[in-house]
């Protein structure tokens, strides 16, 4: 089985490599390649990531590439995780956006878009040349936004889906506060990547007990401090949101928070420039534990569940993914990008029955797949007026004076990765 990784330089790809040693016996990876135009980056993931397999006695072959082409050719799964503009162009989305009063993120509102545009052109002609090498092979797309850059892969017809570690996280939480297996937490998640709610937690599987109940009478102060939401919201919801519904949430609270702080992307690249330099100490052979703080968590395991499941049928019977919605949401256009729990095996993810979606979610979810179609025919299409259509459409911005601004801000900061600018 030969596996390939674009953007294999990342900082976090020893936390994939780590995942793919421990569960060779799920995923027998015979090679993997890193490929990645950063020779130096690259030089210090693959030397690291050749050390924790040998230490882990993985028998498997670590290959390092800059050549796309030879990389992807006759790989059986190709996962992406990379990042168009590096640190820089994320330090420019969490910054201009701000100064319209509007959140500076770089998967939603106007930097998500930004991050779009940079994104989906370059992951097309990646999976183009993909179909060319391998026609039957998976690609995994755990490149932010995930739900734009999945809708793009999906309707150029490519055999696609997109992962996030949001789910497989509060898995791991929520069954760490019950006391039990995380494969005995099954999450009832329901919405768009970045955009989900967990409407029960059933002990079990889809028709287990839901104990979200208990979880937040015995919890609830705990999940409110990690999603840094009022307790008493979640007790009105009724309903555990995704960390990122506070940008919707708490909006304004958020903006105050971020312009009086360094932002995240200053975070990581001086985190990145400090696991560079562990990655290059010849006697490091495992995932330091600063990794954890770098973002990304589990995603290991959830990339070697997700295809083991697509390649060999194997792993974990239901897994949170980003597929076609195909009726599952009857708000949503058929060929909507949702992010649910789904039965996935070789013939790709069938997502799971959903209860009707309550209208407090419903109608948000709709608002945003809006802007997220608007914001893929931006990308595909290019040109202002798509551009300011889609940030006109997004919930976080709606008003026309911010949508202009933003709009030539975004082609000014981004013109170097826009052809049509």
């Amino acid at each position: 089985m030969k596996l390939t990784v674009v953007g294999g330089g990342s900082t976090y790809t020893p936390e994939l490599i780590d995942g793919f040693a421990r569960l060779r016996d799920t995923l027998p990876v015979e090679e993997l390649v890193l490929v990645d135009p950063d020779a130096e980056r690259l030089e210090l993931v693959g030397g690291l990531a050749r050390r924790i397999f040998a230490k882990q006695g993985h028998g498997g072959r670590i290959v390092t590439t800059a050549d796309l082409d030879a990389g992807i050719d006759g790989a059986d799964a190709v996962l992406l995780q990379l990042r168009v503009g590096g640190q820089a162009a994320r330090r420019q989305d969490e910054t201009w956006p701000l100064e319209c009063g509007c959140v500076g993120q770089e998967t939603t509102g106007a930097g998500g878009l930004a991050k779009a545009l940079r994104t989906v052109p370059v992951v097309l002609d990646i999976a183009e040349r993909v179909r060319r090498s391998n026609p039957r092979a998976w690609i995994i797309d755990f490149t932010n936004p995930v739900g734009i850059v999945t809708r793009a892969l999906l309707h150029a017809g490519h055999r696609a889906v997109g992962l996030c570690n949001v789910a497989i996280g509060l898995q791991r939480k929520f069954a760490d506060r019950l006391g039990v297996t995380p494969q005995d937490v099954h999450l009832a998640h329901v919405g768009l990547n970045h955009l989900t709610w967990e409407t029960a937690v059933r002990l079990g599987g889809p028709e287990g007990e839901n104990v979200l109940p208990k979880l937040l009478a015995e919890h609830g102060d705990a999940i409110a401090d990690d999603l840094r939401l009022p307790r008493a919201l979640l007790d009105r919801l009724g309903v555990v949101p995704s960390y990122y519904l506070r940008y919707f949430y708490a909006h304004d609270e958020v903006v105050r928070e971020l312009r009086t702080k360094p932002s995240r992307a200053e975070e990581v690249a001086r985190m990145e420039r400090e696991l560079l330099a562990m990655y290059g100490d010849p006697t490091l052979d495992e995932k330091p534990a600063l990794l954890a703080e770098r973002g990304g968590a589990y995603y290991s395991e959830a990339a070697v569940d997700l295809a083991a499941a697509l390649l060999r049928g194997r792993g974990s019977p239901y897994q949170v993914v980003n597929t076609l919605n195909k009726g599952t949401l009857p708000f949503l256009a058929d060929d909507a990008v949702i992010e649910v729990q789904a039965a996935v095996g070789p013939a790709g993810p069938a997502p799971l029955p959903v209860p009707e979606v309550d209208p407090l979610y419903a109608g948000l979810i709709a608002n945003v797949t809006a802007y997220e179609e608007l914001a893929l025919e931006a990308a595909l299409r290019g040109g202002r007026d798509r551009v300011f259509r889609a940030l006109l459409a997004h919930p976080l911005i709606g008003e026309y004076e911010y949508a202009e601004t933003l709009t030539d801000r975004l082609i000014a900061h981004n013109r170097e990765h826009l052809a049509w600018a």
